[in-house]
């Protein structure tokens, strides 16, 4: 037997694979953290990719947007902005010019709790911080995108600056490929028809976790970001404790690019062929505190599971399900097509998961171990559930025979696995 730890909630269980059973455990390769992550944004700001400094791109008489996450994202704004604030006062650039856009999408507002935890306290002193709204009425219309048709309609302060700085992370996403560069004007300072627009694209093919290539997604914001005409940007990449490993500063797509080969190089594994049955953690605590946030895992242990296979996700989800359009989506629809209808129709965010989860089902047995009551996730979301993970894994073992090969993956959410074989899937 091979004994495998798995992080959920605060603490861990273990799953018994017997060792005929078992392929491997597939983990990020973990970096350590930069020895201090504000030196190393300064670093990334006097040494920017495919641009000149911020420093000497902004004049004194300039005004300046700067786009931070709202409170649903955990990037260290508060770390990357005094380093940036710095090369705007080395300009001549005066604090009084200067705005701090809170991108919240289609998100509520930023509370003055949230924003005091997301910039600091010196930075609410120094300038002004709004948070933006994607229902304003005051949205400036910057053109339209040549490949998707899509009007963009962006934040008036954003929109007037004279010069306009991202800050943000980059990280796995679901239908961009990649957070962070791009995505800090489409969806964080676009309007709500815009956005709706874009997000409408997720059911293509390429529009995937780690694609960029022929990404309709991806491509529509990175098309709205150049008529956003973004001067400068700051990304950060941070390894599965939340700590930065390194920043990237420059230009819009070149700094970016570099930031995802850097996440590539942590996070994206690369395995030799896919399994009967894959047991996957979110990460435990925050990871998986509701159905929502976890079930990021089961979508990236789906590329290293077979067409007919099983995964056995292990996620506590506390809070439940977690987001009521998930659930509303689950309960109103319930099947793939009519998903697919509304996603075109009307999207509302949440409801991709809806779409992700009944894609998932067509194809695959997924059982969970949680608390989440069986009410939820068996007659909701369509799952099977078991108490323990060696339940679990045990009735996995029935469906997928007692010779089914097995992964293992402890971080699933961060975790974002390939096969490289000829292997018949």
């Amino acid at each position: 037997m091979v004994d495998v730890w798995l992080p959920y909630g605060k603490t861990d269980v273990c799953v018994r694979v017997p060792a005929r059973n078992f392929l491997g455990s597939i983990q990020p390769k973990e970096q350590p953290s930069a020895v201090d992550a504000k030196t190393e944004v300064e670093r990334a700001l006097k040494e920017p990719i495919g641009t000149k400094r911020l420093c000497e791109i902004a004049r004194a008489e300039h005004k300046v947007a700067i786009v931070v996450d709202d409170a649903t994202r955990d990037a260290p704004s508060d770390i990357m902005l005094l380093p940036v604030l710095a090369e705007l006062t080395a300009a001549g650039v005066r604090d009084e010019n200067i705005t701090v856009i809170f991108g919240c999408g289609t998100h509520r507002a930023v509370t003055a709790e949230e924003a005091n935890r997301l910039v600091g306290e010196e930075i609410l002193k120094r300038v002004k911080t709004v948070s933006h709204d994607c229902k304003a009425q005051d949205l400036v219309y910057v053109g339209t995108t040549k490949t998707h048709g899509n009007k963009i309609y962006l934040n008036r302060t954003f929109a007037e600056a004279d010069v306009k700085v991202l800050v943000g992370d980059v990280g796995f996403h679901y239908y961009a490929g990649y957070g962070g560069g791009r995505k800090s004007v489409l969806p964080a300072v676009a309007g709500e028809e815009t956005i709706k627009h874009n997000h409408a694209l997720l059911l293509h093919a390429n529009a995937r976790t780690g694609v960029l290539s022929g990404n309709p997604v991806h491509e529509d914001m990175t098309e709205a970001a150049r008529l956003a005409k973004v001067d400068f940007i700051v990304n950060v990449v941070a390894n599965g404790k939340g700590e930065v490993v390194k920043a990237f500063a420059g230009d819009l797509e070149q700094a970016f690019f570099e930031a995802v080969k850097a996440v590539d190089a942590v996070y994206r594994v690369t395995v030799g062929r896919r399994a009967d049955i894959v047991v996957v953690s979110p990460g435990g605590a925050p990871a998986d505190i509701n159905l929502f946030q976890a079930y990021k895992a089961l979508d990236n242990a789906l590329a290293v599971v077979k067409r007919g296979g099983v995964i056995v996700l292990v996620a506590e989800c506390p809070e439940g399900h977690g987001n009521q359009v998930f659930y509303d989506w689950m309960v109103r629809f319930g099947e793939l097509k009519a998903v697919e209808r509304e996603v075109k129709r009307n999207f509302v965010l949440g409801g991709h998961k809806a779409y992700y989860l009944l894609k998932a089902l067509q194809n695959h047995t997924i059982i969970l171990v949680s608390s989440l009551p069986d009410f939820y996730a068996v007659n909701v979301f369509k799952l099977k559930t078991a108490r323990a993970v060696n339940d679990a894994f045990s009735e996995a073992l029935k469906t997928a025979g007692s010779q089914a090969k097995v992964w293992v993956m402890p971080h699933g959410n961060i975790t974002l696995p390939e096969v490289k074989s000829l292997e018949e899937v």
